[in-house]
């Protein structure tokens, strides 16, 4: 555990943050002093802070406001259904489990 990200000694490739707008903004400012720079600032469901997200856009990181990188994993690869979220579709439709015993429901890999 680290009180602050400026202590963490290795690059960082995303910031997720999980506190309000407000500290949204110390911490893309705290970020923006890493050398090197992260890649991406991600503020969580319902952290919005137009102004440190242009901060980080202008120092070249991608930025990503109001969202949950567990939820969109679950959309984009379509295991909504295994994180826990209800997609409101009923299928009957198994997951597969692959040789290293991971269940797929929307990623397909030949199991041998």
């Amino acid at each position: 555990v680290y009180g602050s990200i400026s202590e963490v000694d290795e690059p960082l490739d995303m910031i997720d943050i999980f506190r309000n707008a407000e500290a949204a903004g110390q911490i893309t400012d705290e970020a923006l002093t890493l050398s090197p720079l992260p890649k991406v600032i991600w503020m969580q469901l319902t952290i919005i802070n137009n102004e440190a997200a242009k901060r980080a856009e202008d120092a070249g990181l991608k930025v990503v406001m109001n969202r949950c990188p567990k939820m969109e994993y679950g959309k984009l690869c379509g295991e909504w259904g295994w994180m826990g979220a209800n997609s409101g579709r009923i299928t009957s439709r198994r997951g597969t489990i692959t040789g290293d015993r991971i269940q797929s429901l929307g990623i397909s890999k030949a199991v041998s």
